[in-house]
């Protein structure tokens, strides 16, 4: 399907009404039509993958359309390059974080790109990072400890960011972490008390947020249960 009927359809479903509420929960209403991401998904769904139109529906600027070209991207012909430019280019965290977890995780670059990231200081580009390391730790089944165990390095690092989109995705990239299995956990909580310790109103939440999770007895009914303990 063309670009341009793509957009046609993404049209149609425009809610004013939604943008509204949107805005209230901090994504950007520039160029947004209030479509819901189910929606977005249903569309991806019936397009497949298509690199060629991913590119031009990120193009278009339309905050939707922005959502839906990770959803119908090749995560193996994505290049540094187009990822550079796109996190620039990230105005939301739905956009943000659609991307990082949609396509930008699948690719070769994921984990480089996570640390490059989350070291970086424009907002929405070191929330991507945190996005990053709590997406792999989700998806990347395979990876070993190790890659995660660096991860925390960097997460204890920015717990004292105070910009309300950093600060979640930091405690979001932790708790996915220690969710992770039974080693993790343990490094995860370890790493957690050390942050609460730090004297920072955003560390104190991330650290506390993440150490009711983490040692909550659903989660570790969950990793003794995936350990064959």
């Amino acid at each position: 399907m063309s670009v341009e009927a793509v957009l046609k359809e993404l049209r149609s479903h425009r809610n004013p009404a939604n943008v509204k509420g949107m805005a209230r929960f901090g994504i950007s209403s520039k160029n947004t039509l209030g479509i819901s991401v189910p929606t977005l998904r249903g569309m991806a769904k019936k397009l497949g993958r298509d690199h060629a139109l991913a590119l031009a529906l990120w193009d278009s600027g339309i905050h939707e359309a922005r959502i839906l070209a990770p959803m119908v991207d090749e995560p193996a012909v994505v290049t540094e390059a187009q990822m550079e430019r796109w996190v620039r280019g990230f105005d939301s965290w739905d956009i943000c974080d659609q991307c990082c977890s949609n396509l930008f995780d699948s690719t070769r670059f994921a984990y480089a790109k996570a640390v490059e990231w989350a070291m970086r200081d424009p907002e929405f580009v070191k929330r991507a990072g945190y996005v990053m390391m709590a997406a792999l730790a989700v998806h990347d089944k395979k990876a070993n400890d190790e890659e995660f165990v660096s991860f925390l390095r960097l997460i204890e690092k920015g717990a004292t960011d105070e910009r309300n989109f950093v600060e979640k995705a930091v405690n979001w990239a932790l708790r996915q972490i220690g969710k992770r299995n039974a080693n993790l956990n343990k490094e995860a909580l370890e790493v957690a008390k050390r942050i609460s310790k730090l004297d920072s109103g955003a560390a104190k939440w991330v650290a506390s947020d993440a150490i009711r999770e983490l040692r909550s007895e659903a989660v570790q009914k969950r990793l003794k249960r995936s350990s064959g303990a």
